[in-house]
């Protein structure tokens, strides 16, 4: 792992590296705009795409949909569910009729929004998605959860501030046995640290697990890989760049057909000084275009991951 990892940076430090290695900003204009865009997840066929928009604090926030219509993707709108509370963290389930997320909605309507923030769902049916259902204990808890994701046996993989963890956030897992979920596993010291890990992405078959860490709150967000041994998480080893970053890095998801890394980022591509001085007109464009520093979805060949196995 070790090797490969310096292989890797030292091929990219050359200027060899293929141009599939480095990350490109995911339908820039229309669903990458400039403005603050990222948590992106598709449908199996994936011609659906869910994602949110946020303010640059991240305290309104909104679940919008795109799809993919002969070859481009439509003009977004926010998802039928979302649109009134804080809503984020989309994930989109093996059967594509059930999708995840994290809110603060109150669990009842007309009541004061949730000071912590939980995991809810809503299926798809003939009409459309169904009434939002706040997920039962032992996958929420009185404190914060985030970012589910799921393994095809029904696993759910979550962010949580609950107490009994490692630092100030952790990575859990609930196992699903007998259609229900056993009490939550802290994933433990080879994957969680003193200081916050917060969004994991399961593989299908539980086989790697991709999620964020950081010491200090979102600043130097960065991107960690372990492995599933037998049963045993392989002790994490942080993303190379240009996986990684010097923004904030998150939202990690891979295609259910391994082909595409995709996530979010802080990471500015219009940082270099320009040729020469610029006017009104060409300043307001980097300020406004997409990669300027505030969130925008990322893709990459997954292959760049896997050769680090």
């Amino acid at each position: 792992m070790k090797l490969n990892t310096i292989l890797f940076l030292s091929l990219f430090l050359a200027g060899t590296v293929s141009a599939q290695t480095t990350p490109q900003i995911f339908a820039p204009g229309v669903i990458s705009t400039g403005d603050y865009e990222t948590h992106a997840t598709f449908s199996p066929t994936g011609d659906t795409v869910y994602f949110i928009k946020t303010s640059y604090d991240l305290k309104v926030s909104a679940i919008c949909v795109s799809y993919k219509r002969n070859g481009k993707w439509t003009n977004p709108e926010i998802a039928s569910f979302s649109g009134h509370y804080m809503d984020a963290d989309p994930f989109v389930a093996r059967d594509g009729k059930t999708l995840y997320y994290m809110s603060n909605r109150p669990l009842k309507d007309g009541d004061p929004v949730k000071d912590d923030t939980d995991i809810w769902k809503v299926t798809l049916g003939a009409n459309g998605w169904s009434k939002p259902v706040r997920m039962e204990a032992p996958v929420n808890s009185e404190l914060d959860e985030y970012y589910p994701t799921l393994a095809d046996n029904g696993d759910i993989y979550f962010g949580s501030t609950r107490k009994g963890g490692l630092g100030g956030s952790d990575i859990w897992r609930c196992k699903f046995e007998n259609d229900r979920y056993l009490p939550a596993e802290n994933l433990g010291g080879a994957i969680n640290t003193p200081g916050n890990d917060y969004e994991a992405f399961i593989a299908p078959d539980e086989s790697y697990l991709i999620y964020n860490s950081t010491p200090n709150g979102l600043a130097r967000l960065d991107f960690y890989i372990s492995y599933n041994k037998n049963g045993v998480w392989t002790k994490a080893v942080k993303l190379p760049e240009p996986l990684n970053s010097d923004g904030i890095e998150w939202a990690p998801k891979v295609t259910r057909d391994k082909k595409w890394f995709y996530f979010g980022s802080t990471r500015n591509t219009w940082s270099a000084t320009p040729a020469r001085a610029e006017n009104m007109k060409e300043f307001n464009k980097r300020l406004q275009s997409p990669g300027n520093g505030l969130a925008d979805i990322y893709t990459v060949d997954f292959g760049e991951i896997e050769k680090l196995h």
